[in-house]
């Protein structure tokens, strides 16, 4: 049996998903709950990105000890030497470089000569092996490249030391069968990659991609690159927990075991939910609301009988959790703590007495509140901006409404210290609050997005509001918050994504400020 290393790419390529955006805070705990998953690779960001991307990284090489910490870079020095200083601190780096090897990317994006492609491949693994022995390269769009070109670029990152090799689908192109064909080409015509990890990154855009990786293990690949429910750019990446659970099933039929405890993976899957702000559809495999759900009789009656007639694993095996705690106004922060524990969160005190006060509030106001409210709250505490962040504050608010009546609002808030009172009138409640809101916090601001869900079912049940804003240089804010009432919680919600604009844009002017004294 081979050993799949399990690769995750959540915080990095899961956190292109369009509209995903994952704090520092929120990006670590997703990391220490991979390490409990037994996660072999953690790919934490791609430093060069950005400062935050860079931190990202930094963080999580020092904070998580037992996966390899990855970090991803292009074929150019500046990116492999940020690469290098991020991951510094860590227990075991690696340094995954890539270029694209493919006609249209070369002719289009690159402009380079399929000899100036291979020798930047062979010069940036040679720099990456200065600073880690653990280096991955990657021909992207490889399922796209000339078979024989691509092995011949794979040739000269191995000769420079590569360690891992990628044969990515990057744009989900490829068929089962034909990408285990190229795999198992580039196995018998590399003469140097023995020995070597072959890895597999696929995309779904033709709803393919679990299947394309399983096809590459059933070919040989040691490792798949994939993200917690699937997500990343356009239609998303390699669902992780359904290839585990795939291979788990049938590890004779693929030779493969895999060293992840799957009765983490619906714990797992619940958290990336929640800070990304993307639900799995209910009949997703192995983590949607419908994966061990039956409705029609005859299933019914067969799985009262035996389980097996209709579920090949068991609810269990994935750490699949019913409710069963209740939590009121006279619950104490332990019990808090250890619902949130159970959940994957580590909170500090400070946030702890935050989260358990709300509880507290909310139980005054409900006569119970479910492990999911708790979680709700505690994002909630999580995301909010430190006190010197929050600009705007909200004082006030109320609003108007009825059948026979035009919603109006009027809003209270404090800015910068300074007392300001909007009113207006919408299509609906929300709209009337939104846009007194907007009449004081200025028209630079525009909301793209807003989703409303609750938390859990009843009329009383905790509302929470994630909604995406733009300023004039259409940078996007996400921002989240959960109330009670509707209308409080999306008042809660665009009030933090302004802060949160404010805040990007303070920092702005002072890294322009610091760039132009030193000029």
């Amino acid at each position: 049996m081979n050993t799949v290393r399990i690769f995750d790419t959540t915080l990095r390529d899961g956190e292109q998903t369009p509209g995903v955006s994952f704090t520092l805070q929120e990006k670590l705990m997703i990391a220490k709950q991979l390490e409990r998953l037994g996660v072999d690779i953690i790919e934490a960001g791609f430093p060069i990105a950005s400062k935050g991307s860079f931190d990202a990284v930094h963080l999580i090489a020092k904070e998580v000890r037992k996966p390899v910490i990855c970090g991803l870079a292009r074929t150019v020095d500046k990116d492999i030497k940020a690469a290098a200083e991020a991951l510094k601190g860590a227990e075991r780096a690696r340094i995954h470089t890539f270029i694209a090897t493919s006609d249209i990317h070369r002719d289009h994006k690159l402009k380079k000569t399929k000899e100036q492609v291979a020798q930047m491949a062979r010069d940036a693994v040679k720099l990456a092996r200065t600073f880690t022995d653990d280096v991955e390269f990657s021909p992207e769009d490889a399922s796209r490249t000339d078979l024989d070109y691509m092995c011949a670029v794979v040739e000269e990152a191995v000769a420079a030391g590569a360690t891992t090799i990628n044969i990515p689908d990057t744009v989900g192109y490829a068929q089962p069968q034909e990408y285990e064909e190229r795999i198992r080409y580039v196995q018998e015509k590399v003469p140097n990659i023995k020995g070597l990890a072959i890895s597999t990154h696929c995309h779904d855009d033709l709803g393919l991609s679990v299947a394309n990786s399983l096809a590459a293990v059933k070919a040989g690949a040691t490792q798949v690159e994939c993200t917690i429910n699937g997500i990343g750019e356009r239609a998303g990446n390699t669902s992780m927990e359904e290839v585990v659970m795939a291979i788990r099933m049938r590890g004779a039929y693929y030779s493969a075991t895999t060293n992840i405890n799957t009765r983490e993976l619906f714990r797992t899957s619940q958290m990336v939910a929640r800070f990304s702000g993307i639900t799995p559809q209910r009949n997703k495999a192995i983590v949607g609301a419908n994966a061990f759900a039956h409705q029609a009789g005859i299933h019914q009656h067969g799985v009262i009988s035996n389980k097996r007639t209709y579920e090949i694993m068991d609810a269990e095996d994935v750490g699949w959790e019913g409710e069963n705690l209740v939590i009121g106004k006279l619950s104490g922060k332990h019990a808090i703590k250890e619902a949130l524990t159970e959940a994957g969160f580590e909170l500090t005190e400070d946030q702890l007495l935050s989260v358990t006060e709300k509880v507290k509030d909310l139980g005054d106001k409900q006569k119970s509140i479910h492990r999911d409210d708790v979680v709700a709250i505690a994002i909630d505490v999580l995301s909010a901006l430190s006190p010197k962040e929050d600009r705007i504050k909200l004082d006030e608010l109320s609003v108007f409404t009825g059948n026979r009546v035009t919603p109006s609002s009027t809003v209270g808030v404090s800015i910068d210290g300074q007392r300001h009172i909007g009113s207006a009138t919408g299509v609906g409640p929300v709209d009337a609050a939104a846009k007194a809101l907007k009449s004081v916090i200025g028209p630079g601001f525009l909301l793209k997005e807003y989703n409303l869900k609750a938390i859990t079912g009843g009329t009383d049940a905790l509302a929470n509001v994630a909604i995406k804003m733009e300023d004039e240089e259409h940078n996007v804010f996400t921002s989240e918050a959960v109330d009670e009432d509707v209308i409080m919680a999306s008042v809660k919600a665009m009030i933090k994504g302004a802060n949160k604009a404010y805040h990007f844009k303070t920092q702005q002017d002072l890294r322009q400020g610091e760039r132009h004294e030193r000029k």
